[in-house]
């Protein structure tokens, strides 16, 4: 299952955003990918998620695999919903 977003904060997915997200997604034991410009990291990893380096206005995508995976995705887009508000 998977989800596409757009990254509004200003200053896109830098190290505080970033360390929330990667929060969120630690709170579950699905696999839980992110995928910016072609690169795929592990968005349990802040230090994958920080090289990316996603800007404003970056379309990412996250997957999520196994059970409760809906409700996974919900919580990681209420955390990216949280991030794009702050801007």
């Amino acid at each position: 299952m998977h989800k596409d977003f757009v990254i509004t904060h200003e200053q896109g997915l830098h190290a505080r955003p970033a360390t929330l997200l990667v929060a969120k997604a630690n709170e579950f034991n699905n696999p839980i990918r992110l995928t910016h410009d072609d690169t795929t990291i592990d968005l349990k990893s802040i230090m994958g998620l920080l090289s990316l380096g996603v800007p404003k206005g970056s379309l990412v995508r996250v997957e999520v695999e196994g059970d409760d995976a809906a409700k996974v995705l919900e919580a990681i887009t209420n955390a990216i919903s949280e991030i794009n508000a702050d801007a």
